[in-house]
């Protein structure tokens, strides 16, 4: 999702929550977590004991009371002996029943569990051992939570369209699929697969994640719908997009003759004005295509759905809410004058990172959220060429607070500061400039998501293992500095004139011991590459020429403070 630009002006700001933490430490500042933080966001007993295969989500919704009940069947596999397994559900929705069917037996029985806030615990009567294709059938019901600012708080929205006719939708990224469905809310388990079915009146469409399998009308006013994906999906992803949909077919033919088909929902009187301005997909799946490989969900197509809210990456059934217009809503997101539409493009990207590849705990959002916000550079360097990609990504800067590391704490669901979106991309334009090899560098890139991360989960360590080993550099203290901590590498620098030179000092402040990471200043001759330390070094440039000195300050996310010397 895009939660990090912080606009002035025509520009809105985009805040995240942070929850505060117990006995941690980050970046030197102690936080405070509570209980449930840690029932969300940790991997106990009870929940590593497990591993879901699928979900089958069948709801019947009641728009009027804003209501649903619902019914999940969860496939799982037992990988620890256990008697006692962990799930999440609101507190606010009456968890009504949960029922367990064993392996190899037809029926199922009712199981003893208990709540504990959003979290409850289901026991066995006896300890299971490793074992395939267990069931359990929960039934509930309630009022989900609703989405007060979609999509930044996350829940439902009810909402209607011009014509007063119902249109919903559904965002939980970080708050929780929990919120609406009983499930193991931690990124670390991806179901192989999901089903949904949904039942409710039948003037209206419901679209879900992945493709259609049935549609029935029963005609009573009713129709139920069912969508399933063929691959595995973050449960946040899992969505409901119900409205006065018009279905727009189409598709996009990649080089070497593979066909991937392109479906648009939009809302009935937006048809024409959709069919116009979604033709700006194409060419960005053309240049996604050069840097980071075919779409990852090919089987189940690439969908853009008209939502009552901004947009969200939900996998498979894009979130649309840009009103069709260039930018956001119309503003120009990228601040150097480049007209296209952020929200398409952006949600796009997260196809590749978060929705393919994805993290296993919240802390490493920024896996999502700073690789897909550098994929934006990427839409525009191969649009544009490479100065504006780097104007692009250099244009955020003034948006940084730089206040929070962008790296979060691990096992309390706990995301770090929504710097990781434009600092993130940042950080990654400095890391291509370490490297310093554009061939070998686009090369890790598209392997990371074409082969080596493809559809799994990871985190922050082998992330940094796979750029290290990939390109021969030594990466880790350059990733560690501005994931963990707040402030950017500064650069102390102190000129002195002495006859027809100045004398140049400088050195990294505020870094560890072991930071490494390459700089570089340009002049009239050219471009030069140091290697600054914590210690004082110098290089002298001819008087004539310190009018055309310049810092590489847009190829690294650098701090250069000038000392001023007696």
């Amino acid at each position: 999702m895009f939660k990090s630009f912080q606009q002035i002006g025509l520009f809105l700001a985009f805040l995240l929550i942070t929850a505060s933490a117990h006995g941690q430490l980050l970046d030197g500042k102690p936080e405070r977590f509570t209980r449930q933080d840690s029932l969300r966001g940790a991997l106990r007993p009870e929940r590593t004991c497990f591993d879901v295969r699928h979900y089958a989500l069948d709801l019947d919704l009641n728009f009027d009371r804003q209501y649903l009940d619902g019914a999940v069947k969860m496939t799982f596999d037992i990988v620890e002996p256990t008697k006692r397994m962990q799930l999440d559900l609101f507190e606010n929705m009456e968890l009504v029943d949960v029922l367990y069917e064993s392996p190899g037996h037809g029926h199922s029985h009712a199981m003893a569990f208990e709540r504990e806030g959003n979290a409850f615990f289901v026991s066995f009567p006896h300890i299971v051992q490793p074992s395939k294709n267990h069931v359990f059938y929960i039934s509930y019901r309630g009022k989900p939570i609703v989405a007060k600012n979609a999509p930044w708080d996350g829940g439902f929205t009810w909402s209607e369209d011009d014509n007063d006719l119902p249109w919903l939708g559904v965002s939980c990224e970080g708050i929780g699929a929990s919120l609406w469905w009983p499930n193991k809310d931690h990124l670390s388990d991806e179901p192989d697969s999901i089903s949904v079915r949904v039942t409710y009146p039948e003037e209206l469409t419901f679209v879900g994640n992945g493709r259609l399998v049935e549609d029935i009308f029963y005609g009573d006013g009713r129709r139920s719908t069912t969508y399933a994906t063929s691959y595995p999906i973050n449960n946040y992803n899992v969505t409901l997009n119900i409205g006065d949909y018009v279905h727009i077919e189409d598709e996009y033919t990649y080089p070497d003759g593979d066909q991937l088909a392109l479906d648009y929902y939009v809302l009935s009187y937006n048809e024409a004005k959709a069919k116009e301005h979604f033709g700006q997909v194409k060419p960005m799946l053309e240049c996604f295509n050069q840097y980071l490989g075919k779409y990852p969900f090919m089987v189940d197509g690439f969908a853009l759905v008209e939502t009552p809210y901004l947009g969200m990456e939900h996998q498979g059934a894009i979130a649309y809410g840009n009103d069709y217009l260039q930018g956001y809503r119309g503003s120009d997101y990228s601040m150097i004058g480049l007209d296209f539409d952020y929200i398409i493009i952006h949600e796009t990207g997260h196809e590749w990172y978060g929705n393919s590849v994805s993290c296993k705990d919240m802390a490493d959002l920024w896996i999502h959220e700073g690789f897909c916000t550098y994929s934006e550079s990427m839409y525009v360097e191969c649009l544009h060429g490479y100065d504006m990609a780097i104007d692009y990504i250099n244009a955020k800067k003034p948006y940084i607070d730089n206040l929070e590391p962008i790296q979060g704490v691990y096992d309390v669901n706990n995301e770090g500061a929504s710097d990781m979106y434009s600092k993130g991309s940042l950080m990654l334009n400095t890391l291509r400039h370490v490297v310093n090899d554009d061939n070998l560098w686009w090369t890790v890139i598209k392997k990371m998501v074409a082969t080596e991360f493809y559809l799994r989960e990871t985190d922050a360590d082998e992330v940094i293992d796979f750029f290290e080993h990939e390109t021969g550099r030594s990466l880790l203290p350059t990733f560690e500095h501005y994931l963990k901590k707040s402030a950017i590498p500064t650069l102390l620098v102190d000129v002195q004139q002495k006859g027809r030179k100045r004398i140049v000092r400088y050195r990294w402040d505020n870094v560890d011991t072991d930071f490494d990471m390459p700089f570089s200043y340009t002049f009239k001759k050219g471009n030069v590459r140091l290697q600054p330390t914590g210690k004082w070094q110098e290089f002298n440039v001819k008087n004539k020429h310190w009018n055309t000195f310049r810092w590489g300050s847009d190829e690294f996310y650098v701090n250069v403070e000038y000392l001023i010397t007696p």
